[in-house]
C-alpha cells in the first residue's frame, strides 16, 4: 500500500509538498485520474482521486477518510538522551514510530556525550517510518532540552503518593505518585541501578495499569512476587481512557543520582527494563515495545 502524506487540507482537498509531490509523479508515475491514499500526520487517512499531477503540487480530491488510521490505544512520549552515535539515535527513532510513539523529545543529561541533535532530519525519519508503518498520526519531534528542564517543566503529578521499599541509607526523596483517575500520567525514568532507589519492574507497572496479567505462552498466569507498587496501580486504575505515558531513556553513562531525585520530584517513577545492560537506542526501543505489548490489544 502506497501512501503519501499531504502537508495541507483544505476545502475538500489534499496538498501535497514538494518532497512528497516529486516521488508520487516522477518516482512512481502517477497521473491525474490515480487512486492516491494520503494521510494527514494527524491520525486521518484520506482516500483521493488525483486532480493534478504537478512535481511541485500534487493535489488530490478527497473522496473518503478514515478517522484514527493506524492508532494505537495509549498515549506515548519517549525523551530519550541523543546517542553519541547519531545513526544510532535515528534508528532509534525509526523503530519506535513503527511501533507506536506520540511524542519524541530528545533531552540532555549531565552525562551525555552528544549535545547538539538537529531535529530536521529526524522529522523526515520518522515521517517514512509512520507512511510504511501504515500509520495516519506523525510522531512530533521536540527540540532538545535539558533533562532538568525537561522533568521541570512537567505539570504537577496528580494520585496519591506510590510507596516503594526505602533502600537503606539513601537519601530522602520526594514520593513518587502513581495515576490515580484516567486524566493522571504514568512517569518512568528508566535507570540502570538501585542507587538512589529500589526499581519497579517497567512490565509489572504497564501490565497493572493495563489490568491484564502477564502470562505464559499456555495461557497459564506468571507466578511473580507481586511488588508493592505493581498492586498500587492496579488498585488505583480507574475505567477509561488509558493514562499517557512518559518513559525516559539516559545516555551511554546513565543519568546522575541528582537527575533521579529531580525526575522522582516530579513523579517519575524508577524502572528497569529487565536484567541486561541495555544500550541506549535498544533501551528506548524496548520500553516503546512494552507499553505497546500492554496496551496494544486494550
Amino acid at each position: 500500500m502506497e501512501v503519501f502524506y499531504a502537508c495541507r487540507i483544505e476545502g475538500g482537498f489534499a496538498r501535497l509538498d514538494a518532497d512528497e509531490s516529486a516521488h508520487l509523479v516522477r518516482v512512481l508515475r502517477h497521473r491525474e485520474g490515480d487512486a492516491v491514499d494520503v494521510i494527514d500526520g494527524c491520525g486521518t487517512l484520506y482516500h483521493c482521486t488525483l486532480t493534478d499531477a504537478s512535481p511541485k503540487e500534487a493535489v488530490a480530491r478527497i473522496e473518503s477518510s478514515v478517522p484514527g488510521w493506524g492508532s494505537h490505544p495509549y498515549r506515548l512520549t519517549l525523551a530519550v538522551c541523543p546517542t553519541k552515535n547519531i545513526d544510532r539515535y535515528e534508528w532509534m527513532a525509526e523503530k519506535i514510530t513503527e511501533l507506536g510513539v506520540d511524542n519524541i523529545v530528545p533531552v540532555i543529561g549531565e552525562r551525555s556525550e552528544r549535545r547538539v541533535l538537529k531535529t530536521d532530519r529526524l522529522r523526515r525519519i520518522v515521517l517514512s517510518a509512520a507512511k510504511q508503518s501504515l500509520k495516519g498520526a506523525i510522531p512530533e519531534i521536540a527540540e532538545p532540552v535539558s533533562v532538568r528542564d525537561f522533568v521541570a517543566a512537567m505539570p504537577a503529578p496528580a494520585g496519591d503518593p506510590l510507596s516503594l521499599p526505602e533502600k537503606p541509607h539513601s537519601r530522602e526523596v520526594a514520593p513518587c505518585r502513581i495515576p490515580g483517575q484516567a486524566t493522571d500520567d504514568l512517569r518512568l525514568i528508566c535507570y540502570c541501578s538501585d542507587e538512589v532507589q529500589p526499581r519497579a519492574s517497567i512490565m509489572e507497572l504497564l501490565q497493572a495499569l493495563a489490568g491484564t496479567p502477564l502470562t505464559a505462552p499456555s495461557g497459564t498466569p506468571l507466578a511473580f512476587q507481586e511488588e508493592p507498587h505493581s498492586r498500587e496501580v492496579a488498585q488505583r486504575r480507574s475505567p477509561g481512557p488509558l493514562p499517557p505515558v512518559t518513559v525516559l531513556i539516559g545516555p551511554e553513562g546513565d543519568f546522575s543520582p541528582e537527575e533521579v531525585l529531580a525526575a522522582m520530584d516530579a513523579g517519575f517513577v524508577p524502572v528497569h527494563l529487565g536484567p541486561s545492560r541495555l544500550r541506549t537506542e535498544t533501551a528506548a526501543v524496548t520500553a516503546a515495545e512494552a507499553v505497546y505489548l500492554s496496551f496494544i490489544q486494550k
